[in-house]
């Protein structure tokens, strides 16, 4: 009877290590910490979906100090979350980053201004201060004040940028006019220290037309020439939508995962809620396959700068749907 145990215990443990053995491996960088901007991917992990899926994926969060372009490009990840304005410049300067998935359909991406300031409207930014990201989350804005004519140079014709940490604390300090905010996290951070919806004027990327293709997943150009790690990453993506959309249909169970994945300990049930159902808004519905025209409409947007565009030619090859192709 030992015997026959002990075997069997061998046998399955052999079973199991093969499996181990078999899963492929999979590291993404995410574009910034634990939260619910990444609900899809840690659901897919937590309900077993990428396990499912014959993948062992690895996901580190990013912070301010966390470029995914630098990351993948040293090797660090083998595809990244990454706004479609950084990874297109990126690919410029050298790094070839190709769009595989387009997770969010439409952009969060706004400039929230005090209301007391007198700015009621685009135009009246002229002369203001308002606090933008770097690190590729200001080509938006940049290519915003070139339609507008505005220089960003602080001149008395223009508009004054100061750099804005990832905090809210320049227009809750008073020392800017306005500043950048995502829909599903820095507005309400705006609210939640102390100001009314009325006290404030929004100017949503997408309504004044400049809005760029935000959350997207990129893997680099040379290692989608190989067809294993295309069939690789057809299966990450297909396991990762099935985690958003498990999201989006158990918002509270997804909540928990976020916070039960959040090593900072600064996120809370109420705010990650909060985002969750922001984030829900901005998703692409079905499968998440870029959509050509929105990409056109972001290179378009980058190459609109009369002085300094973002970008200075149209790229060749940044975006696939080679991926979703190895899905059939």
């Amino acid at each position: 009877m030992k015997k026959i145990t002990m075997l069997a215990t061998s046998v399955a443990f052999g079973l199991s290590l093969t499996s181990a053995q078999a899963a492929d491996k999979v590291t993404i960088q995410l574009k910034w910490v634990a939260q619910a901007q990444f609900a899809g991917y840690f659901v897919a992990k937590e309900k077993g979906f990428y396990k499912d899926a014959g993948l062992d994926v690895t996901i580190n969060p990013g912070g301010p100090d966390v470029a995914p372009p630098q990351v993948i490009a040293g090797g660090g990840a083998d595809v990244v979350v990454d706004w479609m304005p950084s990874a297109l410049a990126s690919r410029e300067k050298g790094v070839p980053l190709v769009n595989i998935s387009q997770t969010f359909k439409h952009s969060g991406l706004e400039v929230v201004c005090r209301k007391d300031t007198g700015i009621t409207k685009p135009t009246d930014l002229k002369g203001k201060t308002v606090g933008i990201w770097y690190g590729g989350n200001e080509y938006p804005f940049l290519s915003w004040m070139s339609k507008l004519g505005f220089k960003t140079d602080g001149s008395k014709d223009g508009v004054k940028i100061i750099k804005q940490g990832f905090n809210v604390d320049p227009i809750l300090q008073k020392q800017a006019d306005c500043v950048s905010a995502m829909t599903y996290n820095e507005y309400w951070q705006i609210v939640d220290g102390g100001f009314k919806p009325s006290d404030l004027v929004v100017f949503k990327y997408e309504t004044e037309g400049v809005a760029t293709m935000e959350d997207g997943l990129y893997a680099m150009e040379p290692k989608l020439k190989d067809p294993a790690f295309v069939a690789k990453m057809a299966k990450f993506v297909k396991a990762s939508m099935k985690g958003w959309d498990y999201a989006k249909a158990h918002p509270d169970e997804a909540v928990k995962i976020i916070l039960a994945g959040d090593t900072t300990g600064a996120k809370t049930e109420k705010d990650q809620k909060r985002m969750m159902g922001e984030v829900g808004k901005l998703l692409a519905s079905g499968d998440g396959k870029l959509d050509p025209k929105d990409y056109d409409q972001t290179v378009s947007i980058l190459m609109s700068g009369k002085s300094d565009p973002v970008i200075t030619k149209k790229p060749v090859g940044a975006w696939t749907h080679a991926v979703y192709e190895a899905m059939k």
